[in-house]
């Protein structure tokens, strides 16, 4: 999530920096289309002692300056203005929650080294607001009304609404509150359900989705580093989908070996839950592929043995035969580096066929690519649950014709009016995706 997810090597990182720096000018695009679906080109791996880095500087949008939609759609800014958001959630009258959000604070090196990215990158040098803010739709096309709902939170970014308990994960913790039908505003500290491990940082986004009884809770963990790189006990619990029972409170380990799992989202006809998931850095442009899978309960996805089903990462000395022989091969390849974020089902869209019955995924886009990928919102048809052909662009133009980053989505989400909602924490926008009047709706 953040613009350079720092392995726990920050001396070499820096050094990429320095050599990076100068090598701006590749023009952004799609990751090639060989690297997207179910079998994606797997060429050798380049590991390099320098990473390539390439962080597109973040410039926001000028005024009056939208996303460039899919032809047959309309964007517009449901809110704007806001502190990077990063997470959607919306509930069930029609208010749309999103979490303003950014990694928790850290200490040595590596911070320093995030404040020289960041700065380089132009992003302002706030701490992270920490908080979630409910947006009340007006009339159509107009701003929301926004109020603060909850805050004083620890890098807030996945909810979920059981009845009348919201749950949010902090990057340490899932908090449950009260909430009544309409609220705009919550109270208290809450309620701790479960701690989440946090130390070493690392990976530090906290998704969540509920089952559909209600009964549990699915939160996704990351990594702590690339490849294990402290060590795999210091991963212990990490890159990871937990399952929590919300009756007892005690959590197991769902599915394990990916990476960092951020995207959650139910396939309706087949009832079983999706991932998106960042693979690891290092190995070159083309590799591994970032992807979206369904997730096997007690499956193991490969990191950091293996990537891409039973391709050994031969830069993992420790390594475990018998896991790489178990690593299960993801469903669908989304491209190299692309950052692939938010992940939510189609539903009840009002949206053109070509972007029904399927997968929205947020792009956030690449920091280490000689030629960007991502930055855009994608659509993978699904047919009998599971995904058939090849995506489709939503929303691009999120780089400039400088190769500036205007906005970088993360969440994506249905609203209640079957509209797809984008957060953009570069352009701190919540965009709201409807058919075009000249499409006929």
């Amino acid at each position: 999530m953040n613009p350079m997810p720092m392995p726990v090597t920050p001396r070499i990182y820096a050094l990429g920096l320095a050599i990076a720096v100068m090598s701006l000018g590749a023009e952004a695009q799609i990751a090639p289309p060989s690297e997207y679906g179910p079998d994606p080109a797997l060429p050798a791996a380049q590991n390099s002692f320098l990473p390539t880095l390439k962080i597109p500087k973040s410039v926001g949008w000028p005024a009056g300056a939208t996303p460039t939609p899919l032809s047959g759609l309309a964007v517009s800014a449901l809110a704007d203005h806001l502190s990077h958001p990063r997470m959607l959630y919306v509930l069930p009258d029609g208010d749309v929650l999103v979490a303003e959000t950014d990694a928790p604070p850290e200490s040595g090196f590596g911070a320093m080294l995030q404040t020289w990215v960041l700065k380089f990158e132009g992003a302002p040098e706030l701490p992270s607001a920490n908080r979630i803010t409910l947006l009340r739709p007006k009339v159509e096309g107009s701003p929301a009304e926004r109020h603060i709902f909850l805050s004083g939170l620890n890098s807030p970014f996945g909810m979920a609404l059981i009845g009348h308990d919201f749950y949010v994960a902090n990057n340490d913790a899932i908090l449950k509150f009260a909430y009544h039908d309409g609220d705009t505003e919550l109270h208290g500290a809450g309620t701790k359900l479960t701690a989440l491990p946090s130390v070493p940082a690392g990976h530090w986004t906290r998704n969540l989705i509920a089952s559909a009884d209600g009964s549990k809770l699915y939160v996704g963990v990351g990594s702590s580093s690339n490849i294990a790189d402290n060590g795999i006990d210091a991963e212990a619990e990490r890159a990871a989908i937990w399952q929590i029972d919300l009756a007892s409170g005690t959590h197991r380990i769902y599915a394990g070996g990916l990476r960092n799992p951020v995207g959650l989202a139910w396939e309706p006809q087949s009832g079983v839950l999706w991932t998106s998931v960042n693979e690891r850095d290092g190995m070159g442009d083309s590799l591994p592929p970032d992807y979206m899978t369904s997730v096997h309960e007690g499956g193991f996805y490969g990191w950091p043995y293996s990537y891409y089903g039973q391709h050994v990462d031969v830069r993992v000395k420790a390594q475990d035969p018998a896991k790489v022989a178990a690593a299960l091969k993801p469903d669908y390849a989304l491209g190299a580096h692309t950052a692939s974020l938010g992940l939510c089902w189609s539903g009840a869209a009002s949206l053109p066929a070509a972007v029904q019955n399927g997968m929205f995924v947020g792009q956030h886009g690449s920091w280490n690519r000689a030629t960007p990928s991502g930055y855009k919102v994608i659509f993978v048809p699904f047919e009998n649950g599971r995904p058939h052909g090849t995506p489709i662009e939503v929303l691009t133009g999120f780089l400039n014709s400088r190769q500036q980053a205007q906005g970088r989505p993360v969440g994506v989400a249905i609203d209640r009016q079957g509209a797809l909602l984008v957060a953009d924490d570069v352009g701190n926008t919540v965009w709201r995706v409807t058919a075009s009047a000249q499409a006929g709706h």
